[in-house]
């Protein structure tokens, strides 16, 4: 128990040494990149004055931490870190450390799990094995739970949006000034991300490209597919309003078949615990006096 636990405090040194080495490395190119940058004295005044008024958790802890998440995220080949990310994404977790923070979360997990039960039962080396791995697939589940939740936000709220989209650029709006539109008067998943396109293209981003990152970050079939119809429209000079009626419609097809598809599923599923639970009660309350009268008579 005591090795188990001054290896950990060991490898959290280890790590968080490293990442003190990374933030002064990462500063010092940040400084050697501000060299050639041309600012007046006003400026550099509230650049300090700004990096001064957080608290010691915003400007000490919080980046030490950022840097000991991304090493993490650096030891993970460069295949699994990206679909990580894109996974977190889809969850709604953004941020430049957000794949070595759960990465950190996992590890944390099933270490803890595993001292938890250490200190309460003795516990054998298979059974810590299986303890760190359940730990390990705790923040799996809860990712899979949020990304389950987005999905039913966005199907659920994705035909109204179209619609809303529609009727503005029938008013006279373009597909902008929709989308603006629209981010004013809903909330939500969708009214975040139009916003978030809106800043894109402020800031020089093209829509194509906007839309695909947030076709890549909602991972969503109907998000997909919206964003490469409004893309072809644009690129045919088709009327947005005719394309956005016709996702919407389909949109609300293909809902229609998803929930008859799970209606057809039900007396299926229903058929496990009848089987299982219903069934044997039914035989015991039916069968049992019965069962009883003739081992009775045959006694």
């Amino acid at each position: 128990m005591l090795q188990l636990v001054v290896l950990l405090v060991f490898l959290f040194a280890v790590f968080f040494g490293l990442s003190l080495i990374r933030k002064n490395k990462t500063e010092k190119i940040n400084v050697m990149q501000r060299i050639g940058r041309t600012a007046t004295v006003e400026e550099e005044v509230d650049a300090g004055a700004s990096g001064l008024k957080g608290s010691f958790t915003a400007r000490v802890i919080a980046p030490l931490f950022n840097s000991l998440f991304e090493l993490l995220a650096g030891l993970l080949p460069g295949e699994i870190t990206a679909r990580r990310e894109a996974r977190l994404k889809q969850a709604g977790i953004n941020g430049e450390a957000a794949a070595g923070a759960f990465f950190a979360a996992k590890l944390l997990m099933g270490a803890c799990l595993v001292l938890l039960a250490r200190l309460l039962l003795p516990v054998s080396l298979p059974g810590i094995v299986l303890l760190f791995l359940l730990g390990w697939s705790l923040p799996e589940l809860y990712l899979l739970g949020l990304r389950r939740r987005r999905e039913e936000e966005i199907e659920k709220t994705l035909p109204d949006t179209l619609d809303l989209l529609t009727v503005s650029m029938e008013a006279g709006l373009g597909f902008d000034g929709a989308m603006i539109k629209v981010a004013e008067k809903s909330s939500g998943i969708l009214a975040g991300e139009f916003r978030r396109i809106i800043k894109e293209n402020r800031m020089g981003k093209n829509r194509r490209d906007a839309l695909r990152d947030m076709a890549a970050r909602l991972g969503n079939e109907n998000i997909t597919s919206f964003a490469g119809a409004i893309i072809q429209a644009e690129q045919l000079g088709i009327s947005f309003a005719n394309v956005l009626r016709l996702q919407a419609e389909q949109v609300r097809r293909r809902r229609k078949q998803r929930i008859e598809e799970a209606a057809l599923k039900a007396p299926v599923k229903m058929l496990i615990p009848l089987v299982l639970f219903i069934f044997p009660t039914i035989f015991i309350v039916l069968l049992g006096p019965a069962t009883l009268k003739i081992i009775s008579i045959f006694q």
